[in-house]
């Protein structure tokens, strides 16, 4: 067998098959060369700088931000993942992320890099695990290869720059994917049983998106097992078993709560976290639909452009993960046809396949959804790519080094392929670094000829002429993506498109309403900040611009004080902390720009007056929450820069039914909630406003509106009322204040 079809060895392979020797140039299997770990270490420290080179100057995501925050000051908010430490509604994920964060943050103290610290350490982790599996099936320099591939993934950089699960959840599907390959090659139980809780663990990050990879792991360990059938059997009901307790307990302890003494689960039309899996964060983000905003109709082609098969290399998704998709997909199917006469326990086999579903099943998944889709959830597809690039990209080298005509030319294919996508992708980046795409073009195409030419070399001055051919491609292939990946930490505002929907490198299009608009939020090609957030499905409430937060400042938690730059539409100045300035949103971030979406009218209290805001903290009165607010981006920015609990009426969409009348009755006659905000437009349910039109016309019944003469606001921010006099306003709409006495 030559070295084109068998470039490894196989020492775990089926007792009646002799291993043949390894490839030539390749290490002896029991010996690992010394650039291997230095190596390593060097692309961790790369990506390390990649994640959290000013970290402190991104803009984080205030939903997740307010909810972590809130969960340093209530355990039990820390448990359900509340938005708020008065605990009214819960984000609209499972808290698994939440938790690690809120544990750093209570440890270390609130801030940007305390929260971000266990994001980055998870990211980290990823690539050494990804290293690790690749290393054990394809040998040292396809781990490396692999490992620089996924820490140069454009919107890899840019989520594990923000506060969004995806980083954890990555890194819970790899490491349960790499154990998931242990089990299979060692015919252990332990390290099966421990895949099943990664991917658990990886379904209370993000519900069912971790398990996407799942029929993947199932099919190796099913095939490639040296077990007998039976055992493969015993040994899958266990991790079955394993994997449905790590996965339900979280939604298992909040049913046994009663309703009344829980927060409402927000994502979910009845407060219950099973209609969030089923619903939501389940079938809802594939096939799109109406109900809770877990499709929206169209909406996944609000963000990531229109469902299809070729959506990962339209002008929204292509910049941000597709550039060595073409690559990965060259590597797969040649590998399996070089390892088509392996045994069926072939470690590099069983690798390929799982990897190859790992990309196939997360590429049609994110290709055809036709529910809610952001860039960022692309990133899933990363490890995949990688694994590929590195453990198929080393095989076809070998077999390009083999001297088997057959093969002579699929490795150059594969790089004239990578070479041609990477010009196209940076050329739709009209105006930004335009000197890349000829320096790439003019390289691979030196580089491939290179390798045509010198592939049969035997030693000496040839040899190393064609190594650095090699190199050389392998440059000319990862420039366009290394490019985009250094934006978000060396772009001139440390970011795009802020925390809420994070990208990496130029605007190219896309965005709200799918290619050719404006990004939401996003940045112009010569790295100005461009687009408002539009209201699209209710998706970005408000349609405010996007700014960052002001959270409570400092190591100890203070309170905000002092001002700083508004990111708020009506361009109220922000508040912002004091401390060590190392605080989610970045000192160039301020204001609280936040809308009331669909629930109730755009500005929202993100835009009031500070006078107001302060006016509301003066007179809370003993009261659990502030102020109630429409929707959880709206509340999520005024906890971060009050530090006091905010209710979100109607959760993230603004269309969770988690205020009623008979709530919000109950909450004022308690005393524990003295003010709301109204406000014209759309009301929750999807879109149905008769409990809107309830809740105003009560609110407007029992309460009295506050008046600008109360706290000395700004005319811009009041309206006049009929006695003359003014009331405070946001963006239309007006604060009320209710007593128990109103309602007695």
């Amino acid at each position: 067998m030559t070295s084109a079809t068998d470039p490894l060895p196989h020492p775990t392979a089926s007792p009646d098959w002799t291993p043949p020797a390894p490839a030539a140039g390749a290490p002896p299997p029991d010996r690992t060369p010394r650039w291997s770990l230095p190596t390593l270490l060097a692309t961790l420290v790369l990506a390390a700088v990649l994640y959290g080179w000013n970290l402190s100057g991104s803009s984080l995501n205030s939903f997740y931000s307010a909810a972590v925050y809130s969960g340093t000051k209530s355990w039990e908010a820390w448990f359900f993942g509340s938005l708020d430490a008065g605990n009214f509604i819960t984000v609209d994920k499972p808290p698994f992320a939440l938790m690690i964060m809120g544990l750093s943050c209570r440890i270390l103290g609130f801030g940007t890099w305390q929260m971000m610290l266990p994001e980055v350490a998870a990211a980290l982790g990823t690539i050494w695990i990804l290293h690790a599996s690749v290393k054990r099936a394809f040998g040292h320099a396809a781990a490396a290869l692999a490992a620089l591939v996924l820490a140069l993934t454009p919107i890899t950089v840019a989520i594990n720059r923000d506060n969004n699960p995806d980083t954890i959840l990555v890194l819970l599907m790899v490491g349960g994917a790499a154990l998931a390959l242990r089990a299979t090659r060692d015919d252990r139980l332990l390290p099966l049983l421990g895949s099943a809780v990664c991917f658990g663990l990886a379904f209370n990050t993000k519900m069912l998106q971790g398990y996407i990879a799942l029929p993947a792991v199932f099919a190796v360990y099913l095939y490639a097992s040296r077990l007998t059938w039976r055992k493969k059997a015993v040994n899958l009901v266990s991790a079955a078993v394993a994997l449905a307790v790590s996965s339900f307990w979280w939604a298992t302890a909040v049913s046994l709560v009663p309703a009344d003494d829980r927060p409402y689960i927000g994502g979910s039309t009845d407060g219950s976290a099973w209609d969030l899996i089923t619903g939501y964060n389940g079938l809802g983000r594939v096939l799109g639909g109406e109900g809770n905003g877990g499709g929206g109709g169209g909406g996944g082609g609000t963000f990531a452009g229109t469902a299809g098969i070729g959506r990962m290399f339209n002008d929204v998704l292509g910049g941000q993960i597709s550039w060595l998709i073409p690559f990965a997909g060259i590597a797969l199917v040649a590998g399996l046809v070089l390892r088509g006469r392996a045994p069926r326990t072939d470690p590099p086999r069983a690798a390929l396949v799982l990897w190859g579903g790992w990309l196939v099943l997360h590429y049609l998944t994110f290709a055809m959804a036709e529910g809610t889709m952001h860039p960022y959830y692309t990133t899933a597809l990363a490890p995949g790519v990688a694994a590929l690039c590195g453990g198929g990209g080393v095989m076809l080298w070998r077999a390009l080094r083999s001297g088997d005509a057959r093969w002579s030319w699929v490795l150059p294919a594969g790089f004239a392929v990578t070479g041609v996508w990477a010009i196209v992708l940076l050329r739709r980046a009209t105006g930004w670094n335009t000197w890349l795409w000829p320096a790439v073009g003019v390289v691979m195409v030196l580089a491939i000829v290179g390798l045509s030419v010198l592939r049969s070399a035997g030693s000496g001055v040839r040899v190393r002429l064609l190594g650095a051919c090699l190199a050389a491609a392998v440059v000319a292939a990862l420039a366009g993506p290394a490019a985009y990946a250094a934006s978000p930490a060396f772009g001139s505002t440390g970011g795009m498109m802020g925390g809420t929907n994070p990208t990496a490198g130029p605007s190219t299009g896309g965005g709200m309403g799918g290619p050719g608009g404006g990004g939401p939020g996003g940045r112009t090609q010569d790295g100005r900040e461009g687009g408002r957030q539009g209201g699209v499905n209710g998706e970005f409430p408000g349609g405010g611009a996007q700014g960052g937060q002001t959270p409570p400042g400092g190591d100890d938690g203070a309170l905000p004080q002092g001002s700083g730059t508004s990111g708020a539409p009506s361009g109220q100045g922000g508040r912002q902390g004091v401390g060590n300035g190392e605080l989610p949103g970045g000192d160039a971030q301020g204001g609280v720009p936040g809308g009331m979406g669909a629930g109730m009218g755009a500005g929202g209290m993100g835009g009031a007056d500070s006078a107001l805001v302060t006016y509301l903290e003066k007179h809370q009165d003993g009261a659990t929450w502030l102020i109630a607010v429409s929707n959880s981006q709206s509340a999520g920015q005024l906890i971060l820069s009050t530090g006091k609990p905010v209710i979100s009426m109607f959760g993230f969409t603004g269309s969770d039914n988690a205020m009623t009348l008979a709530r919000l009755e109950e909450l004022v006659k308690k005393g524990e909630l003295h003010y709301i905000q109204l406000g014209g437009g759309g009301g929750p349910g999807g879109g149905n406003n008769s409990l809107l039109t309830e809740i105003t016309a009560w609110v407007q019944k029992n309460g009295t509106a506050v008046k600008e003469s109360a706290y000395g606001a700004s005319s811009s921010s009041s309206a006049a009322d009929a006695d003359g006099s003014s009331a405070a306003q946001s963006g239309g709409s007006t604060v009320y204040r209710l007593d128990p006495s109103d309602v007695s």
